[in-house]
């Protein structure tokens, strides 16, 4: 059994997120103690680390809750599993692309400006406070 100190430590999840997922149902509510204190078994320890993994590749807690429960009927088909993955793998995509057109947008505006002039005279300033100075809409 683990207390959530040590099972904060075995999945380097802070305490107040453990206590956050309990809430929000992601996690089962711990046994307690005599005197009330959390304690997880291997299944806890296991399904955190689950959730910490999701969390890191920036699934939903919706779709982490839905996978947690396709995870709980075993004889189901993965399919439903490989599309929560894939609307994700999506999101991830549209997000890096997003990234793609910031980053030449801020390398045209830091391009635009030497670096050495007077404040007043900025162009990375003036891009900034002017939205039509920007090439395209990001």
């Amino acid at each position: 059994m683990y207390s959530i100190g040590a099972l904060s430590k075995r999945t380097k999840v802070k305490v107040p997120t453990i206590r956050y997922y309990e809430d929000m149902g992601l996690m089962t509510q711990a046994q307690r103690t005599a005197g009330n204190q959390r304690r997880y078994d291997k299944a806890g320890l296991e399904r955190l680390s689950f959730i910490r993994h999701a969390r890191d590749l920036g699934f939903s807690i919706e779709a982490i809750l839905s996978l947690i429960e396709l995870q709980e009927h075993p004889d189901r088909s993965c399919e439903a599993a490989n599309q929560i993955a894939s609307l994700q793998l999506a999101h991830v995509r549209e997000k890096i692309k997003r990234l793609k057109t910031l980053e030449k947008e801020l390398a045209r505006i830091t391009k635009g400006c030497s670096g050495d002039g007077a404040l007043e005279n900025c162009y990375v300033l003036a891009s900034l406070a002017d939205h039509g100075l920007c090439d395209k809409d990001h």
